[in-house]
Protein backbone atom coordinates (compact mmCIF):
# COMPACT_ATOMS: atom_id res chain seq x y z
CA UNK A 1 0.00 0.00 0.00
CA UNK A 2 2.81 2.43 1.05
CA UNK A 3 5.20 1.11 -1.92
CA UNK A 4 1.95 1.72 -4.36
CA UNK A 5 1.47 5.81 -2.96
CA UNK A 6 5.40 5.97 -3.72
CA UNK A 7 5.19 4.60 -7.06
CA UNK A 8 2.49 7.13 -8.10
CA UNK A 9 4.79 10.12 -6.75
CA UNK A 10 7.76 9.11 -8.68
CA UNK A 11 6.77 10.85 -11.75
CA UNK A 12 5.91 14.06 -9.51
CA UNK A 13 9.57 14.01 -8.00
CA UNK A 14 11.09 13.77 -11.35
CA UNK A 15 9.42 16.74 -12.90
CA UNK A 16 10.34 19.26 -10.06
CA UNK A 17 14.28 17.59 -10.35
CA UNK A 18 13.84 18.56 -14.22
CA UNK A 19 12.61 21.48 -13.81
CA UNK A 20 15.25 23.45 -13.21
CA UNK A 21 18.11 23.86 -11.26
CA UNK A 22 16.79 26.22 -7.98
CA UNK A 23 13.67 27.19 -6.26
CA UNK A 24 12.56 29.34 -9.31
CA UNK A 25 9.39 27.93 -11.16
CA UNK A 26 9.28 27.26 -15.06
CA UNK A 27 7.76 30.59 -16.65
CA UNK A 28 7.73 31.52 -20.05
CA UNK A 29 7.23 35.48 -19.89
CA UNK A 30 7.02 38.44 -22.61
CA UNK A 31 6.83 35.79 -25.72
CA UNK A 32 3.87 37.49 -26.87
CA UNK A 33 4.69 40.71 -26.15
CA UNK A 34 4.56 43.66 -29.33
CA UNK A 35 8.20 45.00 -30.14
CA UNK A 36 7.05 48.51 -28.75
CA UNK A 37 6.98 46.53 -25.42
CA UNK A 38 9.36 44.77 -24.83
CA UNK A 39 12.91 45.90 -22.66
CA UNK A 40 16.29 46.16 -24.67
CA UNK A 41 18.56 42.94 -23.74
CA UNK A 42 21.37 44.55 -21.68
CA UNK A 43 24.94 44.68 -23.77
CA UNK A 44 27.95 42.56 -22.64
CA UNK A 45 31.75 41.88 -23.55
CA UNK A 46 32.79 38.43 -22.53
CA UNK A 47 35.67 35.99 -24.27
CA UNK A 48 35.02 33.13 -25.84
CA UNK A 49 37.11 29.82 -25.08
CA UNK A 50 39.08 31.13 -28.04
CA UNK A 51 39.85 34.63 -25.93
CA UNK A 52 37.92 36.50 -28.73
CA UNK A 53 35.82 39.17 -27.06
CA UNK A 54 31.97 38.23 -27.71
CA UNK A 55 29.48 41.71 -27.50
CA UNK A 56 25.73 40.87 -27.95
CA UNK A 57 25.88 44.03 -29.47
CA UNK A 58 27.92 42.53 -32.53
CA UNK A 59 24.68 40.37 -33.03
CA UNK A 60 22.28 43.28 -33.82
CA UNK A 61 19.87 42.05 -36.90
CA UNK A 62 19.85 38.73 -36.00
CA UNK A 63 17.77 36.70 -33.85
CA UNK A 64 19.57 35.51 -30.42
CA UNK A 65 19.06 33.02 -27.88
CA UNK A 66 20.82 33.29 -25.12
CA UNK A 67 21.17 30.92 -22.65
CA UNK A 68 22.67 30.92 -18.95
CA UNK A 69 23.63 27.57 -18.07
CA UNK A 70 26.00 25.45 -15.77
CA UNK A 71 28.01 22.03 -16.85
CA UNK A 72 26.49 20.95 -13.36
CA UNK A 73 22.75 21.62 -14.30
CA UNK A 74 20.76 18.47 -15.82
CA UNK A 75 18.00 20.19 -17.51
CA UNK A 76 20.61 22.51 -19.15
CA UNK A 77 22.22 19.42 -20.69
CA UNK A 78 19.03 18.23 -22.10
CA UNK A 79 18.38 21.20 -23.94
CA UNK A 80 22.17 22.04 -25.10
CA UNK A 81 21.64 19.16 -27.65
CA UNK A 82 18.46 21.09 -28.80
CA UNK A 83 20.43 24.39 -29.21
CA UNK A 84 23.49 22.52 -31.09
CA UNK A 85 20.71 21.58 -33.50
CA UNK A 86 19.09 25.26 -34.16
CA UNK A 87 22.45 26.81 -34.48
CA UNK A 88 22.69 24.40 -37.65
CA UNK A 89 19.21 24.53 -38.68
CA UNK A 90 18.60 28.36 -38.42
CA UNK A 91 22.61 30.41 -38.90
CA UNK A 92 21.95 31.12 -42.68
CA UNK A 93 18.58 32.90 -41.40
CA UNK A 94 19.85 35.03 -39.10
CA UNK A 95 20.20 32.79 -36.22
CA UNK A 96 22.83 32.21 -33.57
CA UNK A 97 23.12 30.83 -29.98
CA UNK A 98 25.33 32.31 -27.05
CA UNK A 99 25.82 29.90 -24.24
CA UNK A 100 26.99 31.98 -20.82
CA UNK A 101 28.05 29.49 -18.36
CA UNK A 102 27.81 30.16 -14.89
CA UNK A 103 30.28 27.58 -13.69
CA UNK A 104 32.02 28.75 -10.58
CA UNK A 105 35.25 26.68 -12.13
CA UNK A 106 35.30 28.82 -15.33
CA UNK A 107 37.21 27.27 -18.33
CA UNK A 108 38.62 24.39 -16.30
CA UNK A 109 34.87 23.16 -16.31
CA UNK A 110 33.66 24.75 -19.60
CA UNK A 111 35.98 24.11 -22.06
CA UNK A 112 35.99 19.99 -21.50
CA UNK A 113 32.27 19.85 -21.82
CA UNK A 114 31.93 22.26 -24.77
CA UNK A 115 34.59 19.93 -26.59
CA UNK A 116 33.26 16.04 -25.63
CA UNK A 117 28.91 17.45 -26.64
CA UNK A 118 30.48 19.18 -29.98
CA UNK A 119 29.13 22.49 -29.03
CA UNK A 120 28.96 25.17 -32.07
CA UNK A 121 28.03 27.88 -31.05
CA UNK A 122 29.28 30.39 -29.07
CA UNK A 123 30.22 30.34 -25.45
CA UNK A 124 31.41 32.46 -22.73
CA UNK A 125 31.76 32.20 -19.25
CA UNK A 126 29.31 34.89 -17.36
CA UNK A 127 30.12 36.35 -13.97
CA UNK A 128 27.61 38.68 -11.65
CA UNK A 129 27.83 41.94 -12.93
CA UNK A 130 26.31 40.22 -16.98
CA UNK A 131 23.65 38.41 -14.25
CA UNK A 132 22.98 41.32 -12.58
CA UNK A 133 22.52 43.34 -16.04
CA UNK A 134 19.64 40.55 -16.67
CA UNK A 135 17.93 41.41 -12.91
CA UNK A 136 19.95 38.47 -11.53
CA UNK A 137 20.21 34.97 -13.07
CA UNK A 138 18.45 33.19 -9.86
CA UNK A 139 17.41 29.79 -12.13
CA UNK A 140 19.57 27.60 -14.64
CA UNK A 141 18.79 27.40 -17.58
CA UNK A 142 17.38 31.03 -18.37
CA UNK A 143 17.06 31.77 -21.98
CA UNK A 144 16.07 34.66 -23.71
CA UNK A 145 15.23 35.28 -27.19
CA UNK A 146 16.27 38.39 -28.42
CA UNK A 147 14.89 39.46 -31.57
CA UNK A 148 16.64 41.68 -34.45
CA UNK A 149 16.28 44.86 -33.33
CA UNK A 150 18.01 43.37 -29.70
CA UNK A 151 15.01 43.67 -27.35
CA UNK A 152 13.89 40.39 -25.25
CA UNK A 153 11.25 38.69 -27.01
CA UNK A 154 10.88 35.73 -24.64
CA UNK A 155 12.51 34.65 -21.41
CA UNK A 156 11.72 31.23 -20.71
CA UNK A 157 13.59 29.63 -16.94
CA UNK A 158 14.05 26.14 -16.04
CA UNK A 159 13.20 23.39 -18.78
CA UNK A 160 11.23 24.62 -21.46
CA UNK A 161 10.03 21.80 -24.20
CA UNK A 162 12.07 22.18 -27.57
CA UNK A 163 8.53 22.84 -29.66
CA UNK A 164 8.52 25.91 -27.13
CA UNK A 165 11.80 27.14 -28.36
CA UNK A 166 10.95 26.70 -32.38
CA UNK A 167 7.67 28.14 -32.26
CA UNK A 168 9.56 31.47 -30.89
CA UNK A 169 12.30 31.17 -33.15
CA UNK A 170 10.17 30.90 -36.08
CA UNK A 171 8.23 33.07 -35.30
CA UNK A 172 11.21 35.81 -34.71
CA UNK A 173 12.65 34.89 -38.45
CA UNK A 174 9.36 35.13 -39.94
CA UNK A 175 9.03 38.77 -38.38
Amino acid sequence: MIFSKFLRLVPAILMLALAGCSRSPQTSGNGSSSHTSRKTAADFSLRDVDGKTVKLSDFRGKVVLLNFWATWCSPCRVEIPWFIQFEQRYKDRGFAVIGIAMDDDGWNAVKPYIQAHHVNYRVVIGNDQVSAKYGGIDSLPTTLLVDRQGDIAATHIGLVSKASYENDIARLLNN
